[in-house]
């Protein structure tokens, strides 16, 4: 069987959502393919800041967000030695919350026509027909499309066609929970992240009664059959706790086992971005797809939504007129339409480019410097970064996707 459809979404993740309800909001339909039966909520939460906040409002579903989550007023950031002082930077006119992923990705499809996402729809291969892409599913199905985005996540099958190799594993894992306290955890709103000893912990408070917290480090071979044990993973966080704050600890020891998951922790080569193909012709990768990073800036959610807003913009000014209306619909001339949507295309590739190759080196880096256990980068993480850090997540965050209409 085959479908038609102008525009093929595949993956039904944050980039993927927000680029098909930025097009829906401008009158554009897509399909989006979802290889999971239903909407996958890993992760649990993100940090959000201005970039994401601003993306949010572009696609108009920021301010019921914010009504469901705390304004971070600081981060407290330590040193697990704790001969060493904590120093508070404030976020003051900057919009930093935590964001339940879960929220975050059902008030997407909910924005979105009903019959917008497809699940069980696993992408196997792509190939060439015409002005056209033919996208095969598992199940036999195929879809013939005339924009091809992949939004597919770190193990893409789009940004396999277009050349990228996999992402690479950079030696170090992370184990994430996420808390919640029927009667409120009292802890306040502030984010808190202890460093040292080849560790980072990070505790999140999305509102009242939710936490979010995460542990990053490098395993030994021992750690390696952790990864899918929660019980041992629970174990393994609570041995690394002796010198945090016990209120942190009683966050960790409250935590659901079906609230913990562990990952490796990815990133993209940056040159690989420098030199390859974020778009060829009518197809393109966003999100995870295109800059998967370590999380040490907070950016990987919020850079996938800077990225969906762009993206839809750069679509609609191929496809639309200036006018913002349709040719009966269509742009009659195929070729025309074509060429319009590979310039579209190569406009989003331009825009996000150096963008994605700055979040993924300036990530990595702080990630290095953060859990590296060496005498001298101890002395000058402590003495140096803990100050530095916090401005250098703002100056990150303080992008501005632009508006939706063009």
């Amino acid at each position: 069987m085959e479908i038609v459809e102008d525009i093929v979404i595949v993956g039904a993740g944050i980039a993927g959502l927000t680029t098909s309800l930025g097009l829906h909001r401008l009158g554009i339909r897509s399909l989006v393919l979802e290889s999971s039966d239903r909407l996958r909520i890993t992760g649990f939460a993100l940090s959000t800041w201005n970039n994401a906040w601003k993306a949010l409002d572009a696609i108009g579903i920021g301010e019921s967000l914010r009504h469901q989550h705390h304004l971070t007023p600081s981060i407290l950031f330590a040193s697990t030695n704790l001969d060493q002082p904590v120093s508070e930077i404030s976020y003051k006119g900057h919009e930093v919350r935590c964001l339940q992923r879960r929220l975050l990705l059902e008030t997407l499809a909910n924005e979105l026509p009903s019959d917008t996402i497809r699940f069980s729809s696993k992408v196997v291969s792509i190939e060439e027909s015409g002005f056209l892409k033919r996208v095969h599913l598992s199940d036999g199905t195929i879809l013939k499309t005339k924009v091809l985005i992949g939004c597919d996540g770190v193990n893409s099958v789009v940004a396999k066609w277009l050349g990228f190799k996999k992402p690479v594993f950079t030696g170090r894992l992370a184990i994430r929970g996420y808390t919640n306290f029927k009667d409120g955890h009292g802890l306040g709103p502030k984010f808190r992240q202890f460093v040292g000893k080849g560790l980072r912990f990070g505790f999140l408070p999305c509102n009242d009664e939710d936490f979010h917290w995460f542990l990053t480090w490098t395993p030994s071979t021992k750690d390696e059959e952790l990864e899918d044990d929660p019980v041992k993973l629970k174990q393994f966080v609570m041995s690394k706790l002796e010198d945090i704050p016990n209120e942190m600890k009683s966050v960790v020891e409250k935590t659901q086992l079906d609230a913990i998951l562990s990952s490796p922790l990815k990133y993209r080569r940056p040159w690989e971005l420098l030199w390859g193909n974020i778009s060829k012709g009518n197809v393109c990768v966003a999100g995870d797809a295109l800059h998967p990073m370590t999380p040490e800036l907070g950016q990987g959610g919020c850079a996938a939504l800077e990225d969906g807003v762009v993206l839809a913009r750069c679509i609609a000014e191929a496809l639309l007129k200036p006018g913002g209306e349709e040719t009966n619909g269509k742009i009659v001339d195929e070729e025309e339409e074509d060429r319009r949507i590979e310039i579209g295309l190569k406009i989003f590739a331009q825009k996000r480019r150096w963008r994605s190759i700055d979040l993924i080196s300036t990530s990595y880096m702080v990630g290095y410097i953060q859990q590296n256990n060496g005498t001298v980068i101890n002395f000058l993480r402590d003495n140096l970064l803990s100050t530095f850090l916090p401005g250098m997540l703002l100056r990150k965050g303080d992008f501005d996707c632009g508006k939706l209409k063009y």
